[in-house]
């Protein structure tokens, strides 16, 4: 696969041609981007998938969403529909996209709404709330938002910065100076002193914004059914682990540390399951020979997954929050940002 990405290297350059160009037209303002009188964060990456934005959105939610007429606006990436729409608890992953049924679940108390063309999702939503939160929308530079959250998953970042299709990157480097500031996602528990001189170096080139690291933290299980939390005796049980999310590594590592014996199903980024799919997943877990065995999934994933063609199989989610260094000092950055005249 590795090989193949690099024969795919003319492409990369003419990617990144076409890339450099629509920047450039922004930056000269020859393309406009439409400021609003809203408060508005943009939380982005410039890799694709699995910079860990979603549990960053949910954090400021939780810090936000007190303070402010809070509403989240997103893509919603592999709904179904089209235009601007309003996201009910009652929803469906096919109707709204995973992350942003996912943000309405755990906060039923907000506006979560999807909409292809955000600057549309903002003149709408602005007119009840005053401060939206903007998933995945820094590459959307029709709007020019006020505050700027640039996520890197920290092992992204310490790699080198090769864009689409030969890397993972799908905008330039020298976008970061739009930032406001970085946050670096899934850390270990000790980043030695040379990889954050690297991380620095390379985020001090365009941009001397301020630097946050954060690492994922795992929560109690969730059982799909009950919706209640359940920890099941972990070190005694085997897992079917099904992800269909971009970056499942941290999670395998996780559950191959806490549980018994691990076998695992990966699925695209958003997967669509259908029924071959669970076919499939009922075939390998019936073939664990283990009689305490259950099958756990992702939050996001559990969005998508269809009760109906797992009954009788004990069926679970684990949450993922995000521990920042520093936090108070990170939220409270952001709130200043926004709140700047």
């Amino acid at each position: 696969m590795q090989l193949l990405r690099w024969l795919l290297f003319p492409f990369t350059i003419l990617y990144t041609c076409i890339i450099w160009l629509r920047n450039k037209l922004y930056d000269l303002a020859i393309f406009k981007s439409k400021e609003f009188p809203v408060g508005s964060i943009v939380i982005g990456n410039l890799a694709i998938g699995g910079a860990g934005k979603s549990p960053l959105t949910q954090k400021l939610i939780g810090y936000f969403k007190d303070k402010y007429q809070v509403a989240t606006l997103s893509r919603g990436y592999g709904r179904k529909t089209k235009g601007f729409r309003l996201v009910e608890t009652t929803d469906t992953a096919e109707l709204v996209g995973d992350e942003p049924l996912q943000f309405k679940k755990n906060y039923p108390e907000i506006t979560v709404a999807v909409n292809e063309n955000r600057a549309e999702g903002i003149e709408i939503l602005q007119q009840n709330h005053n401060l939206i939160l903007l998933d995945d929308a820094y590459q959307h530079r029709k709007i020019k938002a006020k505050c700027n959250i640039l996520v890197f998953d920290y092992q992204s970042i310490i790699n080198p910065i090769v864009l689409l299709p030969t890397g993972n990157f799908r905008d330039t480097f020298n976008q970061t100076k739009r930032a406001d500031c970085f946050l670096i996602s899934k850390c270990p528990d000790l980043i030695p002193e040379d990889k954050k001189q690297l991380i620095l170096r390379k985020l001090r080139k365009y941009n001397q914004a301020p630097v946050y690291y954060s690492k994922i933290t795992y929560l109690d299980l969730i059982n799909l059914r009950t919706h209640q939390k359940d920890n099941p005796q972990l070190a005694a049980t085997d897992v079917l682990m099904l992800t269909g999310i971009a970056n499942p590594s941290p999670l395998i590592q996780y559950v191959q540390d806490k549980f018994n014996k691990l076998e695992h199903l990966k699925f695209p980024d958003h997967h669509d399951f259908k029924l071959s799919d669970y076919q499939k997943i009922k075939e390998q877990y019936n073939n664990i020979s283990s009689e305490n065995k259950i099958i756990l999934t992702t939050e996001k994933d559990a969005q998508r997954i269809d009760l109906t063609q797992l009954s009788n199989i004990p069926l679970y989610y684990i949450p993922i929050d995000i521990a920042i260094d520093q936090e108070a000092q990170f939220l409270e950055l952001i709130e200043n940002i926004v709140n700047k005249p």
